[in-house]
Formats: C-alpha cells, sequence, structure tokens
C-alpha cells in the first residue's frame, strides 16, 4: 500500500475531471493555491509576534525585580 502508481493516477485525475469539469479544475487549483499562501503569511506574522513579545517579557520582567530591590533597599534603609 504505497504510493499510487502512474495508471492509477491517472485514472484518479480522471475521475475529479468528469466531477468537477475541465473548466473547474484551474480555479479549484488557484483557490487552493491563494489558501496555502494565506496560511503560510499569516503563520509566519504570529511567529514574529512570538518573537517580537519574548524579549519584551524578560524586560519586564527584570525590571520589576529591580524596582521590587530599590523598594526593599529603600524601605530596610528607613
Amino acid at each position: 500500500m504505497g504510493m499510487p502508481s502512474g495508471t492509477e493516477l491517472l485514472i484518479i485525475f480522471g475521475i475529479i475531471v468528469l466531477l468537477f469539469g475541465a473548466k473547474k479544475i484551474p480555479d479549484l487549483a488557484k483557490g487552493l493555491g491563494k489558501g496555502i499562501k494565506n496560511f503560510k503569511s499569516e503563520m509566519k506574522e504570529v511567529d514574529e509576534q512570538v518573537t517580537a513579545e519574548a524579549p519584551k517579557k524578560v524586560e519586564g520582567s527584570e525590571e520589576v525585580a529591580s524596582s521590587t530591590e530599590t523598594t526593599t533597599k529603600t524601605t530596610t534603609q528607613a
């Protein structure tokens, strides 16, 4: 049960042409290509947002820690 051979692929393609018609196949392929392109661009945007937010979280937590230390030192001295 591996990949279909050449003859099997031709039969499958023939059935697709019978079901959808020869005129609709390029439209279906175009729509599929646009969908994949949009998916990839959205995944890239999400990945960029995640990498951009990661350093901000680390910097923010360091700032909170340093301000807490300063507050502790101030109250200890008083």
